[in-house]
This record gives C-alpha cells, sequence and structure tokens, in this order.
C-alpha cells in the first residue's frame, strides 16, 4: 500500500479536497491529510462518502484525517 501524506493546511477549500483526490488518483491508497480550513472535515467526508473511502480523524490532531481509499481493504477482500 501507499501512504500520502499531504499537508494542506493555509489552504482555503475545495483546495485541500483536490489535493485529496489528486493523490488517489495517482496511486495512492491511504492519505494523511492534514488541513486547517473550517470547512475542510465536511468537504473531506463528503467526497470520502462519494468515493467509498474509509476516513477517520486522528485523535492526536484537530485538523488532521486518516483516508483509506483502498477498495480491497473496504470491502475485507484481503
Amino acid at each position: 500500500m501507499t501512504e500520502t501524506r499531504i499537508d494542506a493546511r493555509g489552504m482555503r477549500c475545495p483546495w485541500p479536497v483536490i489535493r485529496l483526490a489528486k493523490a488517489v488518483r495517482e496511486g495512492a491508497s491511504q492519505v494523511v491529510i492534514h488541513a486547517d480550513d473550517p470547512i475542510a472535515p465536511g468537504e473531506i467526508a463528503a467526497l470520502a462518502e462519494a468515493k467509498g473511502w474509509a476516513v477517520k480523524p486522528a485523535e492526536d490532531s484537530p485538523d488532521c484525517w486518516h483516508i483509506d481509499a483502498n477498495p480491497a481493504l473496504l470491502r475485507g477482500a484481503l
């Protein structure tokens, strides 16, 4: 699996979500994204839901999310 880290702090939406979508298109199956725009959590959650990705907020940082965009893992196929 390829994990990608995205630092989108200081970027206004939709840029954090655009960066997230680009990382997955380029092959990332797991993404850790930092985004401090107050709109970002809703936008990240909406994209994840639309694509069938799992998203989990980081426990140690209020502006960080872990996204699992690996369809095989999400279906339990491994």
